[in-house]
């Protein structure tokens, strides 16, 4: 009986044990956890939406959003900036960070797309109406990404390589640090007109759309995402990666005039 009595203690513990161990799992589990998201700055106002959206879904993971241009975010990440995730506005920043090794390779997934557009001022009477225009005198200042770190103003640079202008129309452009800083200088009429993107003009109704970039004028307009090698919390950082190709990020997406790219 003494023997029986004795199995029978070590089995309870046993099973205490390893209730203990599941439990201090579970609680693990549902511990806050802050992900820093590094993205285009034409992403600031979408990523509201999807950040309170996500909030719903995992309201123990807090989103901390870095915006920028692509190529001042892929420079922060190359100096060691504490980001988990990376959305950009074109291919080349995310490749360079892949090559370089700075990206979990698994992680990586193609978004949205996007289109390249000429806005002026919603007062402007200059008649500008096409993307020709800006090499002739109804134009004497257009606003610009840097095209070196600014995505849109690459595509813009390729749009008027193109046109067969650039020469022209970079003599009298502008040059701002992201294209946000382009919208705002149209709204406030500092510029006679500027190259955004499409979701950008939808933002503001200080500016309207005259013309879209000519079919095959410029790289098709990717947003690819993936997770910063150096995360500590990659599995969260997953998670956010893979609600943005959910059913509730996908209707948010295209909400703002994004084109959600297919799984």
């Amino acid at each position: 009986m003494k023997n029986l009595w004795k199995k029978a203690a070590v089995l309870l513990a046993a099973v205490l044990m390893l209730g203990m161990t599941v439990a201090g799992c579970s609680s693990s589990s549902s511990e806050p956890v802050e992900l820093t998201i590094a993205a285009a700055a034409s992403l600031t106002d979408v990523m509201a939406d999807i950040q309170t959206a996500y909030a719903d879904k995992e309201p123990n993971v807090t989103l901390n959003f870095t915006f920028a241009s692509s190529g001042s975010l892929q420079t922060q990440i190359e100096q060691g900036a504490g980001a988990d995730v990376f959305i950009s506005a074109a291919l080349k920043q995310m490749k360079t960070l892949q090559g370089e090794g700075l990206l979990l390779d698994d992680s990586y997934t193609e978004l949205l797309e996007n289109k390249v557009v000429l806005i002026v001022p919603s007062d402007s009477t200059a008649g500008i109406t096409s993307f020709d225009d800006v090499n002739t005198d109804k134009v004497s200042m257009i606003g610009i990404g840097e095209p070196s770190s600014v995505p849109a103003g690459s595509y813009a640079k390729q749009v008027f390589t193109t046109l067969g202008t650039w020469d022209a129309v970079s003599a009298k452009a502008n040059y701002g640090s992201d294209v946000r800083t382009v919208l705002t200088w149209v709204e406030n009429g500092e510029v006679d007109c500027g190259v955004v993107y499409a979701t950008d003009a939808m933002t503001s109704d200080k500016v309207k759309v005259v013309a879209e970039a000519p079919e095959g004028s410029c790289d098709k307009i990717i947003y690819p995402g993936a997770i910063v090698a150096s995360s500590a919390n990659a599995d969260a950082a997953q998670d956010f990666l893979d609600f943005l190709t959910s059913k509730t990020a996908v209707k948010i997406f295209e909400s703002y005039g994004f084109t959600v790219i297919k799984q």
